[in-house]
């Protein structure tokens, strides 16, 4: 199994996939499980969608392939609570994902000794516009996967799947913070002012984001509202400002947020930045181990107060 300059090995995600196949068989044979979070192939050619596995002889039908793309510590959080009602679970996870989870764990939403975690071994997955029917390449693969620093997993249970020596992709995402951080207040202004003005208000970003998990969101509430919920610039402004900051010293950095905005708003460049910002003032980052407090919900008396004027 090799993979070229410009091209990942279909190859690599077959053997991933036959060692998951035999890991979720065997964790729901002896019990270690009640259930397997994964992914199973589509209806759409290169597609792929997640699955809850609770039958040895389901765990045939998981996958591992590049349309791997969502995070599945989503089904861990409050939102799916019929999917933790089955008892102490198994799930997949690449190693973007994997920081999710220590995130939910350090915010004392998942329990870590009720849950069996199978990292995998991932070369990448495609992006939210790649042709699912082409191999995984410089123009197919996502963004956040051409600066990953996480393909294999650690502090897992057991990791599946083997990687060689990848291609380096060409980075873009840090290029396009660049080029923003380079532009004066005005100008980052009026760029995120016109990003905004499409956002449609359907809230798919927070639908599909592990750590909006809130039984109900401060921004549905219309007694008192705190934010208006009409997708008119103001709202749309406020919204995204808000998640944002909610975000800081959380984001795990998965990207789903921009991968299901039907608007194509760069979310997980507005992440991005908060992330950088974190990592400048307080040399935190999220997710690389669980942490009940971050920076900005935690208080200490020689912490910087230079901003207060």
């Amino acid at each position: 199994m090799t993979t070229t300059a410009h091209t990942i090995d279909p190859a690599l995600y077959a053997a991933a996939t036959a060692a998951l196949r035999q890991e979720a068989r065997t964790v729901l044979e002896n019990g270690t499980a009640a259930a397997v979070i994964g992914w199973q192939a589509g209806r759409r050619a290169g597609s792929a969608l997640p699955a809850i596995v609770t039958d040895p002889a389901g765990a045939e039908q998981l996958i591992f392939a590049p349309g791997c793309v969502n995070n599945l510590a989503l089904y861990l959080t409050k939102a799916k609570k019929e999917v933790r009602g089955k008892g102490r679970l198994a799930i997949v996870v690449k190693g973007c994902d994997l920081r999710a989870l220590a995130g939910l764990i350090g915010e004392n939403q998942l329990n870590r000794a009720d849950i069996y975690i199978i990292g995998i071994a991932c070369p990448g997955v495609y992006g939210a516009h790649a042709d699912r029917r082409l191999p995984l390449a410089e123009e197919t693969v996502a963004p956040k996967c051409r600066e990953c620093t996480v393909h294999t997993p650690t502090g897992v249970d057991v990791t599946v799947g083997t990687l060689p020596d990848l291609p380096a992709f060409t980075p873009r995402e840090a290029a396009e913070l660049a080029r923003l951080e380079a532009m004066t207040p005005a100008e980052r202004w009026r760029f995120w002012k016109e990003h905004f003005s499409r956002c449609i208000r359907c809230y798919a970003c927070r639908q599909v984001c592990p750590f909006c998990y809130c039984e109900q969101c401060l921004c549905d509430r219309n007694r008192p509202q705190a934010v208006e919920t009409t997708p008119r610039p103001a709202g749309n402004m406020a919204w995204h400002i808000v998640r944002a900051m909610h975000l800081a010293g959380r984001c795990a950095g998965c990207a789903e947020c921009e991968r299901v905005c039907p608007m194509d708003i760069p979310l997980n460049l507005l992440n991005r930045k908060m992330a950088k910002e974190l990592k400048a003032l307080y040399g935190f980052e999220a997710g690389l181990e669980p942490q009940e407090k971050g920076p900005l919900t935690s208080y200490r008396e020689d912490d910087d107060q230079s901003f207060i004027k």
